[in-house]
C-alpha cells in the first residue's frame, strides 16, 4: 500500500473512533499512537470498532487479530487493516 493509501486509511479510521467519541459525548482529540482506551473508548466501543472498520474497508477480521493489542490506537489499526487488504489483493492476484 502506497503512503498515500496509508494516510487515507489511517484518516478513516480516525473518523470511526471520533464517531464512536462522539457518541459517548466525548470532545476530544486522538493522535494517531494514542491509546484509545485512556481516550475514553470501552470494551464494548473496541468492539463496535472492529465491526466498522470491518464495514469500512469491506473486510474480516480474522479471529486471531481480534486482539485488544490490535485495537490499541489508530496507529495499530491502520496497520491490521493494511495488511488484511494487503493479504486480499495479494489472494485475489
Amino acid at each position: 500500500m502506497l503512503n498515500g493509501a496509508h494516510s487515507r486509511a489511517s484518516e478513516r479510521v480516525a473518523g470511526l473512533v471520533q464517531q464512536l467519541l462522539a457518541k459517548r459525548r466525548i470532545d476530544r482529540p486522538v493522535g494517531y499512537a494514542d491509546d484509545l482506551r485512556e481516550s475514553g473508548l470501552s470494551s464494548l466501543d473496541l468492539v463496535n470498532l472492529m465491526l466498522s472498520v470491518e464495514a469500512e474497508f469491506d473486510i474480516k477480521i480474522p479471529t486471531r487479530d481480534m486482539t485488544p493489542g490490535n485495537f490499541r490506537s489508530i496507529a495499530r489499526i491502520e496497520a491490521l487493516v493494511s495488511t488484511l487488504l494487503a493479504n486480499a489483493e495479494t489472494a485475489q492476484g
